[in-house]
């Protein structure tokens, strides 16, 4: 979107080739298989860029403009250019390596896009400009992240184009949005049904049935009264119906209609049919797995 708005982008950094399959073979990151498609200098190095600009004469009039780049910017880089981060929250909710997930699992009903300054400090610094964003009900990460993208590269594009202002100090009490561990990726069926929604929809969701790890690959709660019918006499974890859009299963409060899931070594698949194909049958139950040697969440 820089590019498309006529702003030039003087060299990128992204991260090194990854190696895919088993293979010597390396695959580009999409930033630099984009910057190579563009005819931009590309490094996997901040030193190496900086070596670049410098053989470019100037370091005058750039920018350094930051998105997900996963690392902590220090001195002497800090004070050598104008650094500006592109976070997907509202500061200074949410600082850290996970805030649309972090947004999600904690049920807020609203995230957003600031564009910050810079420190040595982990999202510390002032906001040149938020925008608030509504979170769907039933959006994944994924879906909330590329609506936030769209919104940030608006705010990159006309801060760039107009000039950056003082930035305002972040206002409000802290949270730190860590990185989502996998153990907390695993279905808690003691826990209320938009729990496990939530689970879902940052992704990476799992659960156990007839100890074999299964992902849950879409799901949600009942949110009707008259369709979310507890009955008691099903254990949390029960498969309380399999129906033709998926299969209801018990919580400690409210039921949860997986509809799609992917089983050990398998293809993703409908849920109607991984129970039909299992003979999944009214009563069985999924695990919730606390330790195991043969079993590993991560």
């Amino acid at each position: 979107m820089l590019i498309e708005n006529g702003i030039r982008v003087a060299v990128v950094v992204t991260r090194p080739d990854k190696r895919r399959g088993r293979g010597s073979e390396t695959s580009p990151s999409p930033v630099k298989a984009t910057a190579v498609r563009l005819n931009i200098p590309c490094f996997d190095s901040i030193d190496a860029a900086l070596t670049h600009l410098h053989n470019q004469k100037s370091l005058v009039g750039i920018t350094g403009v930051v998105v997900a780049y996963g690392r902590i910017l220090k001195e002497p880089l800090i004070s050598l250019i104008p650094l500006v981060n592109l976070h997907f929250s509202l500061l200074p909710r949410w600082r850290g390596a996970a805030p649309v997930e972090r947004a999600i699992l904690s049920g807020d009903a609203a995230t957003g896009s600031s564009i910050m300054q810079i420190e040595e400090g982990l999202d510390t610094g002032g906001v040149y400009a938020v925008e608030e964003v509504d979170i769907l009900s039933h959006e994944s990460a994924d879906e909330l992240r590329s609506r936030l993208a769209v919104v940030g590269a608006n705010q990159l594009v006309q801060l760039l184009r107009d000039g950056f202002p003082q930035p305002a100090p972040q206002n409000g009490e802290p949270v730190h949005a860590e990185k989502i561990s996998p153990v907390e990726l695993q279905i808690h069926w003691s826990q209320p049904a938009i729990n496990a929604q939530r689970q879902v929809r940052v992704g990476g969701a799992f659960t156990y049935f007839r100890n074999s790890r299964v992902k849950v690959l879409d799901a949600r709660a009942y949110n009707d009264d008259a369709e979310n019918t507890v009955d008691t006499s099903f254990a949390a974890g029960a498969i309380v119906q399999v129906r033709k859009d998926g299969v209801v299963v018990q919580t400690a409060n409210g039921q949860l209609l997986v509809s799609q899931v992917q089983a050990e070594s398998k293809k993703p698949m409908l849920a109607r049919d991984w129970a039909n194909g299992l003979r999944v049958s009214v009563g069985d139950q999924f695990e919730f797995v606390t330790s195991s040697p043969n079993k590993d969440v991560s």
